[in-house]
Order: structure tokens, then sequence, then C-alpha cells
């Protein structure tokens, strides 16, 4: 796998992708390390995050973990959407399949995510995560739980 040059989101680049989206994430974790939902209807979701230095590995390429995160993160998402004034849906993952596909530095990662078949409790979803909108690095498969 070809090694891209070390490039990463500079501070105005994120301070122009500041602006809300209008969804709320409600997960710290997520949020602490800067996820954002650019999209987001029944059944799909469109994640996004500013890569940073702190994002690379040894390799200098972004860290298998991110992505990881991203993958568990729009799996999830996609079953989660609830419109306005309905309550609010959780879920926990039983099962997340990662396949890496190509590694690299960029910008930024975006996350799509998809669901492929509900039940009652469980739903089974799929995501991409692109690389500065070129790359495919990353698909995932995910079995998903509702909370009660």
């Amino acid at each position: 796998m070809k090694l891209q040059s070390l490039k990463t989101a500079s501070a105005a680049d994120i301070a122009n992708r500041e602006e809300s989206s209008g969804f709320c994430l409600d997960n710290p974790a997520l949020e602490s390390a800067g996820v954002r939902i650019i999209q987001w209807r029944r059944d799909y979701v469109e994640l996004e995050l500013d890569v940073a230095p702190h994002m690379l590995n040894r390799s200098r390429v972004i860290h298998g973990g991110t992505i990881c995160t991203l993958l568990d993160a729009a799996t999830g998402y996609s079953g989660l959407y609830s419109p306005a004034g309905e309550a609010p849906l959780h879920a926990v993952t039983l099962s997340l399949t990662s396949n890496f596909l190509s590694n690299g530095t960029g910008k930024l990662l975006t996350a799509k995510g998809m669901v492929d078949r509900r039940g009652r409790s469980i739903f089974f979803s799929r995501a991409e995560v692109w690389l500065d909108q070129e790359l495919l690095v990353a698909t995932g498969v995910a079995t998903m739980k509702y909370l009660k």
C-alpha cells in the first residue's frame, strides 16, 4: 500500500466546518473526538472527522482504531434516526467486522452507514470510510441491538 504525504486538517479547515448540521450526537466519546453528523435519515447516516496529527500511527498514516471508531459509529447511527419529537433510539454493538482496504493521510474522513435489515430488537448495517472523498480506506459490517 502506498503511503500518502503527511497532510492533516489545518485550524482554518476545522473552523470552516464548525457550523452545526442541526444533528446532535449525544455521545461524549464521539463528540470529544470531533465526529460530526452531516446527513441523517432513516437507515442512513454520514459522519465526518477532521484528521489531526494525534490520529496517526507510527507509520504516519491514520490509525486503524480511528477508522474502526468511525465504522462502529456509522453502522450504529444508521439505525438510530428518530424524527423530531420522537424518543431517541439507542443501541449497542454485538459484532463489528472491519476490512482495511487502503491507508494514508489526508484532511477529512467521511463515514457512510446504512441499514441492510432490521428486526424488532436487532439490526444489521454496513459502512464505508472515505479519505478526502477520494480513497475508500475501510468497510465494515455490524450487528446492533436496540436498547429498551
